[in-house]
């Protein structure tokens, strides 16, 4: 097997600092410090009072965060579902990065990739939880029909799952990657033009084991309290799951809220301004293929 390279590209770096970063010395969020790259972007345009706290679940992230040695860094071990337990109107900054990082989907021991034959893992925390093998060894084949179609928006769905059920209970259950990319390849019958018939599974087990999207919701209701007033919410996503929960976030907030219960009540003032959408440029695309479908979404808090 070739050794994978273990770059990690920042997507949307220049762009999400920009808009996040409105002065040197407040505090900011990197809630997905991945590999650093936004973070020390951030780090290099605070003064000595700014601070940072960085988020991540995967202990590798953690240890390049340990490395940096800054004394305005603080680094938690954690998803970012815990930006809720930071106080009020604590950040002048909250940046949200959701991909994966290429070291996590290069390096193959992590299972997250098809292109490696590795165990069947994809957790981004190493150290706890159950990862998709464990998973599919007592998931019923509804569950995992489920988790299929609404996380990877595959049709074949059912198909998948019946086929994982099966081999299951002939005694040979999917445990490694490269597996589950051939059970896959096997039973979907059309595929889309220059994509593994693969991908979608493989994003749905990786979200479901995760909690992905789960985690993202929690994150985006914490940050109308932990924002202060005029305080940024940098958001990139990378699929439309992921961007419709951003978009309908900000949208929802961005407008005065009417109680038809109760019509001589004042409405409920807009809790975010919504400052717009971004996509990686034609040169960002050509130099690194995984910005393509990058959005990045950028609101403001507004005054309690």
């Amino acid at each position: 097997m070739t050794t994978p390279s273990l770059q990690h590209t920042t997507v949307l770096l220049d762009e999400a600092v920009n808009a996040l970063v409105t002065g040197a010395d407040e505090s900011y969020i990197d809630a997905t410090f991945g590999r650093g790259g936004h973070s020390r972007l951030i780090l290099s345009k605070l003064g000595v009072s700014g601070k940072l706290m960085v988020f991540d679940k995967d202990p590798a992230a953690i240890a390049v965060a340990e490395a940096i040695g800054d004394a305005r860094l603080t680094i938690r071990h954690e998803g970012f579902r815990h930006v809720k337990d930071l106080p009020a109107a604590s950040a002048a900054g909250l940046l949200m990065d959701l991909g994966v990082s290429s070291p996590q989907i290069d390096t193959p021991e992590r299972g997250f990739s098809f292109r490696f034959d590795a165990p069947l893992d994809m957790r981004m925390d190493t150290t706890r939880g159950q990862t998709v093998a464990q998973w599919l060894l007592v998931a019923d084949v509804n569950q995992i029909t489920e988790v299929i179609r609404d996380y990877g928006e595959e049709r074949f769905a059912g198909s998948i799952a019946k086929a994982i059920v099966a081999r299951r209970e002939e005694g040979v259950p999917i445990s490694t990657t490269a597996q589950l990319a051939r059970l896959v390849a096997d039973t979907v019958k059309t595929r889309e033009q220059g994509q593994n018939p693969a991908t979608r599974t493989f994003q749905a087990f990786r979200i479901f084991i995760n909690a992905e999207l789960e985690e993202l919701q929690q994150a985006l209701e914490a940050s109308l309290d932990v924002l202060k007033p005029g305080g940024r919410l940098v958001v990139i996503s990378f699929h439309s799951l992921e961007d419709r929960i951003v978009k309908q976030f900000i949208a929802k907030h961005s407008k005065e809220e009417f109680d038809r219960r109760v019509p001589i009540a004042p409405n409920k003032a807009m809790k975010l301004k919504a400052m717009g959408r971004i996509r990686a440029g034609s040169f960002e695309v050509s130099a690194n293929v995984r910005s393509r479908s990058a959005v990045m979404r950028i609101a403001q808090r507004l005054s309690a």
